[in-house]
């Protein structure tokens, strides 16, 4: 397919193509990837595997976040959207529709708290309708997030986000958006003391942070000290929910109940763009005032419903959910040998289910990724801390998948430790 694909876009190789990413698309990053040792231009893709271009193939533990957790082009969700393209297509955003009714009624049944759902076409889209709906339920305007915190490159969203991706285009503004240390109870009780707070919003578990996990009671105390002063909590699950952590939504198992909460990525199947905020009673009463407030061309897509029906349809799988079982512990048992034998190379392992952060100490994670890759598994090193890999393994992989994985992964962190001694 690689040749296909070059072929397809009039490409005769993959220097063209890096060539024409560097000066029309991207540069930076582009040239980012080639300068870390991940040269990769996807083309084929099945699965769990990928296979550039130009023939090295690798299994995924990235997932874009988790976009991929039922695996690249998995069959199912490919039939389900190609039978629902004989008769839909995006459909228009201002009717109801089988689909939308569908998908709204099963999120919302599948989400203890949720009265409504909105659609959008990616997870900051759905972020910044949670946190208006936050504002238009409290009377407030101001959000509090954790520091490190991302959730999005959209308007509200990025002013939540690290100050790497607000200040650059001037949508930092402390005044309207607080950031304070995760897992610092007493700093966001403090932070909320003033009554003022329209929301707070955390990701379960901080992905792009490095995956550090919440202590226990750490969520739960958040929720009540929102409770007492009258602040929504929004949970975003965009990365960390649809069974990731074991559970379809992992706040709940924190013994939290979200006043809103934002789905994405791996609701798409990796296939037709949707995500979804998922609004309380209070969060949800603009649709009864005025149901024109949000509107978004895209937003519900009618392809896209059909896709994520099925999305969580598998998901929900007694065998679905038993493979994840299977797979957590068997990650537990190859990363705990792993860091055994290795403890001053990997000197940590954050593990939620299949969220999985492992931490390298002098060498940072960015060799380790390198190394991986050229080894067969492709797996990315966290942007707000570099000395974590993050690993996403899929739902639906294999026992003898996961071996490959582990059988790998330690091959590779033994050469880069081998190589920094």
């Amino acid at each position: 397919m690689g040749i296909e694909q070059l072929s397809m876009y009039g490409y005769a190789s993959k220097a063209e193509v890096l060539a024409d990413a560097r000066r029309y698309w991207n540069p930076d990053k582009t040239s980012f990837w080639q300068d870390e040792g991940v040269p990769l231009v996807i083309g084929e893709r099945s699965g769990y595997r990928l296979t550039d271009v130009d023939g090295h193939e690798v299994i995924d533990v990235h997932l874009n976040g988790g976009t991929y957790n039922l695996g690249h082009r998995n069959p199912e969700l490919v039939d389900t959207l190609t039978r629902a393209a004989q008769y839909l297509d995006i459909g228009n955003h201002h009717f109801p529709t089988p689909g939308r009714a569908a998908l709204a009624r099963r999120l919302v049944e599948a989400t203890p708290g949720a009265d409504k759902a909105v659609f959008g076409s990616s997870g900051a889209e759905a972020v910044d309708v949670a946190l208006k709906s936050a504002r238009y339920a409290t009377g407030r305007r101001k959000v509090v997030s954790v520091m490190k915190a991302y959730h999005g490159h959209t308007g509200l969203a990025v002013a939540t986000g690290d100050s790497r991706f607000s200040q650059l285009f001037r949508s930092d503004n402390p005044a309207e958006f607080v950031q304070v240390p995760f897992n610092d109870l007493d700093a966001m009780a403090s932070a909320l003391a003033g009554e003022d707070i329209a929301a707070v919003i955390m990701e379960t578990v901080p992905a792009t942070y490095g995956f550090p996990l919440p202590e226990p009671g750490y969520l739960a105390g958040v929720k009540q000290v929102c409770q007492t002063t009258g602040t929504l909590y929004i949970a975003d699950e965009v990365q960390t929910g649809l069974g990731r952590t074991g559970e379809l939504w992992g706040v709940y198992a924190e013994g939290v109940t979200p006043d809103i909460l934002v789905t994405g990525k791996g609701l798409s199947g990796g296939l037709y763009p949707i995500s979804a905020a998922l609004l309380g009673t209070a969060a949800g009463g603009w649709l009864e005032q005025d149901g024109f407030a949000h509107m978004a061309t895209f937003g519900g897509a009618e392809l896209g419903c059909a896709v994520a029906v099925k999305v969580l349809e598998i998901t929900q799988r007694s065998d679905t959910r038993e493979n994840v079982r299977r797979r957590i512990g068997q990650f537990a048992a190859g990363l705990a040998d792993l860091r055994a034998e290795l403890p001053h190379a990997l000197t940590g392992i954050r593990q939620k289910g299949l969220v999985i952060g492992l931490e390298f100490g002098a060498t940072g994670a960015k060799p380790v990724m390198a190394e991986l890759y050229r080894q067969g598994v492709w797996a990315i090193f966290s942007t707000l801390d570099p000395a974590v890999l993050q690993f996403k393994p899929g739902l639906l992989l294999t026992e003898r998948e996961t071996d490959k994985i582990l059988a790998r992964l330690r091959d590779a962190v033994r050469k880069v430790a081998a190589a920094h001694v």
